[in-house]
């Protein structure tokens, strides 16, 4: 099948490109000026060579030109701790990730966004939360924690409006303590904290903070026998 390659961050495949997969090279969290002028206008499929925030970045552009409907991403993950990677089942070994990323299927995957603009794939964080925190009408947190994290849900259902995201909240440093909610939404108020979205912390601290699933799910090509 035709794709593109994204190579970012000056990674290298380290093998030859099929007969008709073209490839650019990005720089790393590729942003508007790097990905809008390589995307076709009808159906395209993507490779993202590169970690979890690159890949988001790319997702983040499909986002603002309304292309997730009629883009896949195939994902060749640069590093074996991959959020992404482990939730999805996508392969680590570069050369068994590219075949999947060029043969196999897209799925529909819970697109988690923030407040602020962004969006997480994989995994994201606020480390010793304080304040009040909600999955959807539940309350999950209220005072202070040790961790909070949140991932798209691999058990959600294709019906965006519902579920999508899952919440754990660790209390404790020796004996720790963990409560998982799942919901559409997510949100926490009243503490200063730096959220994380793969990897990649929020310039400023935020007073309110809310992770929710989008409207359109990500098109992520997955091997068969994923989850």
């Amino acid at each position: 099948m035709r794709g593109l390659v994204l190579l970012c961050g000056g990674v290298e495949l380290g093998f030859h490109l099929p007969e008709g997969v073209d490839e650019a090279k990005l720089p790393p969290r590729p942003g508007k000026a790097d990905v809008d002028s390589l995307l076709d206008s009808g159906e395209q499929r993507l490779v993202v060579v590169g970690d979890d925030a690159d890949l988001s970045a790319v997702a983040l552009r499909l986002l603002r030109k309304n292309r997730l409907d009629d883009v896949s991403v195939g994902y060749v993950p640069t590093e074996p701790s991959s959020q992404v990677a482990n939730l999805w089942g996508v392969p680590t070994d570069r050369a068994r990730a590219f075949d999947v990323a060029l043969s196999g299927e897209p799925r529909g995957v819970p697109l988690v966004r923030d407040d602020a603009g962004g969006l997480l794939l994989g995994h994201g964080v606020v480390r010793q939360p304080r304040g009040v925190g909600y999955c959807d009408d539940t309350e999950a947190l209220r005072g202070e924690a040790a961790l909070l994290e949140v991932r798209p849900d691999p058990e959600a259902g294709s019906d965006t409006a519902s579920g999508g995201l899952r919440v754990t909240i660790t209390r404790g440093k020796l004996l720790k303590r963990r409560r998982t909610f799942a919901g559409r939404a997510f949100q926490l108020g009243g503490g200063d904290v730096v959220p994380e979205s793969d990897g990649v912390a929020y310039p400023r601290t935020m007073s309110r903070w809310t992770w929710y699933r989008h409207t359109h799910d990500f098109r992520l090509v997955l091997p068969p026998t994923s989850v």
